[in-house]
C-alpha cells in the first residue's frame, strides 16, 4: 500500500502554535513537529505511560531544535511569582501574540468537560490579557476563545505536568535564516539517530523502557486488560498523536533524500494507526499483535538512517 500524505485534525498544538507566531513564513506543521525530534521512537514513562515518542523525549527538548532548524529564534522566560507572571504576560501581549505553555489542559474549561486537572500538557497562543480574561488561539479547536484569568494561570503553573517551567512563554519570534523545508529535516537527521540509540543522559523514572522493549511491554499490558487507563490514554491520545506525526515524519523524510527511513516511518505510521479500532472495540489480541509487529521497527528506522538512506 502507497503511503499518503494525511491532512485533518490532530493533537498538534505546539507546532500549530509556532505555525501561528511564524505566521506566512512559517513551514508546514508536519516539518515543525519532526524538527522537534520527538517522533522517533517509543516510550513506556515509568513502566505505565506510553508515548509514541523519542524514549527520555519532551516537547522542550525539542523546541529551540526545531526553531534552529527551520532558522527562527525567539526569547524564552519563566518562573516566578504569579502576579510577576501575569504582569510579564500582559505587557508581551500589548507588543504582539505570546506562545504559552506547557499549560495544564484540564484547567481550560472552554474545552467541553475540563473540569480540573488530568495530567496533560497543552499549548496556546496568548491575544490579549485584560483584568478578568485571557484570549487565546487555542488549537485544539478553539480560535478567540476566552479564558478567565484564574484559570489560565492555574493552567499556566502546569503543577501536574511532568515536564517544563510554571509560566513559561516564548516571545520575540524572528527569522535568521532561509532554510529549506529538506535542508531542514536533514540537519535533524543525527538527532534522530541519537535519539532512536536510545539517549542515556537524560534522568527517567524506574521502570522506563523505549523502543522495541516499550512496544513489547504495551502489547503485554493490553493483553492484560489496558486497565489503569491505558485504553483511555491511547484512545483519545496516545495513537492520534504518534500515527500523525508518524506520517508526517514519512512525508518529510523522502524528500529529505531518505526513501528507505521514509518507508520505515510510513510502516510505524500504519502500525499505530491501526491499533485505534481494536483498542476502542476490545479486540485487545490484535492491538497486541501490532505493538509487536512495530516493536523492531525502531532498529530498522535507526539502522537506514546511519546508512544514509
Amino acid at each position: 500500500m502507497r503511503h499518503l500524505a494525511y491532512v485533518g485534525n490532530g493533537p498538534y498544538c505546539y507546532a500549530n502554535s509556532f505555525a501561528m507566531l511564524l505566521g506566512p513564513r512559517a513551514p508546514s506543521t508536519a516539518v515543525i513537529e519532526v524538527a522537534t525530534g520527538g517522533s522517533f521512537g517509543m516510550q513506556l514513562v515509568g513502566g505505565t505511560t506510553v508515548f509514541f515518542d523519542a524514549y527520555g523525549w519532551n516537547p522542550e527538548t525539542g523546541f529551540d531544535q526545531a526553531l534552529n532548524a527551520i532558522g527562527w529564534t525567539s526569547d524564552v522566560s519563566s518562573g516566578g511569582g504569579t502576579g510577576e507572571a501575569l504582569a510579564r504576560l500582559a505587557a508581551a501581549a500589548a507588543d504582539g501574540p505570546v506562545w504559552a505553555g506547557p499549560l495544564e489542559m484540564g484547567h481550560l474549561r472552554h474545552q467541553p468537560e475540563m473540569t480540573g486537572p488530568i495530567g496533560a500538557d497543552h499549548y496556546v497562543v496568548v491575544l490579549d490579557v485584560d483584568d478578568d480574561r485571557v484570549l487565546v488561539h487555542d488549537p485544539q479547536g478553539f480560535p478567540y476563545a476566552e479564558v478567565p484569568v484564574g484559570d489560565f494561570m492555574t493552567a499556566w503553573r502546569a503543577e501536574t505536568v511532568d515536564y517544563g517551567e510554571p509560566y513559561t512563554m516564548r516571545t520575540g519570534f524572528e527569522k535568521v535564516a532561509d532554510v529549506t523545508d529538506a535542508d531542514a529535516i536533514r540537519s535533524v537527521v543525527p538527532a534522530a539517530i541519537k535519539w532512536l540509540s536510545m539517549r542515556t543522559d537524560l534522568e527517567m523514572p524506574p521502570g522506563s523502557l523505549g523502543n522495541g522493549e516499550a512496544a513489547e511491554r504495551v502489547a503485554d499490558l493490553i493483553e492484560a486488560g489496558a486497565g489503569d487507563g491505558l485504553r483511555e490514554h491511547l484512545i483519545y491520545f496516545a495513537i492520534r498523536a504518534g500515527a500523525r506525526t508518524l506520517s508526517d515524519t514519512a512525508d518529510c523524510l523522502l524528500p529529505a533524500g531518505h526513501p528507505d527511513a521514509a518507508d520505515v516511518a510510513a510502516t510505524q505510521a500504519r502500525l499505530v494507526g491501526s491499533l485505534q479500532h481494536p483498542m476502542v472495540t476490545g479486540d485487545l489480541p490484535r492491538a497486541a499483535a501490532a505493538l509487536r509487529e512495530l516493536a523492531p521497527t525502531y532498529d530498522q528506522l535507526r539502522d537506514v538512517l546511519v546508512r544514509g538512506r
